[in-house]
């Protein structure tokens, strides 16, 4: 089947073999590949990350695929916003090919194997949505065992995602190298989400806030205080801006994601929120 071009300029693939007829081509030609997967609803974030793949690779491919595996049922994975002809316009002159299957592709009637990690998918996320991560693991090693990249390129504003990647690909010796983008913020310093469209104007003025209480709890932790200790006040102040209790608000060792014992950090470290603000739910993360 021909790559489909009739609604925009830029090609898309739509199944598996597509996909790969045209990976082969740029191979014949020595080129490299370089993989963005995304759920669409694309921001400057995404399209950072595109351009990062440029600048790594001859050849960029950017998925398009709402992953129903990795939404629990009272998740919004009906009101995920779809938006594929603006995508295809904001990815002119940055990616080379669309892949945008749909769920029957990637998940043909009988489909039964899930990738499930322990460890590093556990906490934070993994104990508020505990599917998530082997509905993540599983998409992402379909993607990437279909398009065979040099490079897969993710957000670090999903952090633990990234984690999580990467103990997957280092654990099945999955042939790719793993990059992480610099999380993308708004003037306020708000991470940019798909997800930012659904704040009202008073929520998203809260929201313009919580990356400053990472900063201020993270910078109390550099200098000295307990962990618990500041994660408690910080948390305190997430919930006088508006929002529900945070899910949490951790500081925990930036690789494994693991909790430091002695309430301080005794190496490299990231801070990690995930709160609820009206119907929308925020994650961010940072370096301490």
């Amino acid at each position: 089947m021909p790559l489909d071009t009739a609604s925009h300029k830029i090609p898309v693939a739509r199944n598996a073999a597509d996909l790969r007829a045209a990976v082969a081509e740029w191979r014949t030609r020595d080129e490299t590949v370089a993989l963005v997967p995304t759920m669409g609803a694309l921001h400057e974030g995404h399209l950072s990350l595109v351009d990062l793949a440029r600048e790594k690779a001859a050849r960029v491919v950017v998925s398009i695929f709402v992953n129903p595996t990795q939404f629990a049922p009272h998740e919004d994975f009906s009101a995920y916003p779809r938006t594929e002809a603006a995508d295809a316009a904001k990815l002119e002159g940055k990616a080379d090919l669309i892949f945008a299957p749909d769920a029957a592709d990637m998940y043909p009637q009988g489909f039964s194997t899930t990738i499930s990690l322990s460890g590093v998918s556990e906490p934070l996320e993994g104990q508020f949505r505990p599917t998530h991560f082997a509905g993540v693991a599983t998409v992402v090693a379909k993607l990437i065992l279909r398009t065979m990249p040099d490079i897969a390129i993710f957000g670090e504003k999903d952090w633990q995602q990234l984690m999580v990647i990467r103990r997957m690909v280092a654990d099945l010796d999955i042939s790719v190298e793993i990059l992480g983008g610099p999380i993308m913020r708004e003037a306020d310093g708000l991470a940019m989400s798909s997800r930012n469209v659904y704040l009202t104007p008073a929520e998203r003025k809260a929201a313009g806030r919580l990356n400053v209480i990472l900063k201020e709890t993270a910078a109390s932790v550099a200098g000295g205080t307990p962990i618990s200790e500041a994660t408690k006040t910080g948390a305190e102040r997430i919930l006088a801006l508006g929002f529900d209790k945070p899910d949490y608000l951790e500081i925990r060792d930036a690789a494994s994601l693991a909790a430091f014992p002695d309430d301080k950090p005794t190496g490299p470290a990231r801070i990690l929120v995930a709160a609820k603000i009206g119907k929308t739910r925020l994650i961010d993360n940072m370096p301490v």
